[in-house]
């Protein structure tokens, strides 16, 4: 893929995460704002935004990349004819949104046969945004823009941890989580998308989760690898399509945290 058709596919990207900001942010602290659960047993909570996010991206490649696969967490499965596919998380972190946290984000990945190569994480209310790609990791925000780069921290004791929930999936795999958070010199909980970010800018050293999909994680795999990260399974694998994920700031520290992970 040449560089003027990863311009190309990064201005749609951007495109889609301006209609997405446009269609979330009149819901967000908004008192009346329904929440459906999508779970019989547990809470998994869906909103009007997030409906109405996706569809705005949606619409975004209906006009400019109708011929590309679109997998979305609201609206399912679209097939393509093109070879690639745009993965869409409109509200990650609903819990958060919902709660009134600027932790959530807005998650676009575009994939090909060998994954994610192109990622942005928008967080709209405080109005930054994260993307990478082949052409490098960059940075906007409202003080600035500038480029993508991880720590390079190389001791589990001087690293900084960041999970979504403390239960980290089952108890086989909350022990995992808590073997490498007992090394660490700090951990910190709830932070959604937005940890992946804070990963790829440098500000922390590690991200662990369990029980992720695709659309979970297919954007900050593309934005921390082009920042020099590293992402995968808890075994070292792709994880793509979700599932355990470690990520990591560099291979150092990843290896590290993947001894402990498998209680060696």
């Amino acid at each position: 893929m040449s560089d003027r058709d990863i311009t190309h596919l990064t201005e749609v990207a951007h495109k889609m995460a301006d209609a997405a900001r446009a269609a979330i942010l009149p819901y967000f602290r908004g008192s009346n704002l329904a929440t459906e659960n999508k779970l019989d047993a547990g809470f998994d909570p869906v909103t009007v935004a997030d409906r109405a996010a996706e569809q705005a991206m949606r619409d975004v490649l209906a006009t400019a990349r109708p011929d590309d696969a679109i997998l979305g967490e609201e609206f399912g499965h679209q097939v393509g004819t093109s070879g690639l596919t745009w993965v869409l998380d409109p509200i990650d972190g609903t819990r958060g949104f919902i709660s009134g946290t600027p932790t959530w984000g807005t998650l676009i990945a575009l994939s090909d046969e060998n994954g994610p190569f192109l990622g942005v994480i928008d967080q709209p209310y405080i109005g930054e945004r994260f993307t990478g790609s082949p052409q490098g990791a960059q940075f906007s925000g409202p003080h600035g823009s500038n480029g993508l780069s991880t720590r390079a921290t190389d001791r589990l004791d001087a690293a900084v941890l960041f999970t979504t929930f403390p239960e980290v999936g089952t108890d086989a795999e909350g022990a995992a989580f808590h073997r490498v958070a007992a090394k660490v010199q700090l951990t910190r909980y709830g932070m959604d998308c937005y940890a992946y970010a804070l990963l790829a800018a440098g500000q922390i050293d590690l991200v662990i989760e369990a029980g992720l999909n695709a659309y979970d994680i297919q954007a900050p795999i593309a934005v921390i690898e082009a920042a020099g990260g590293i992402v995968t399974d808890w075994s070292g694998g792709p994880v793509h399509d979700g599932g355990q994920v470690l990520a990591a700031a560099n291979t150092t520290l990843h290896a590290q945290a993947m001894k402990l992970l498998h209680g060696t």
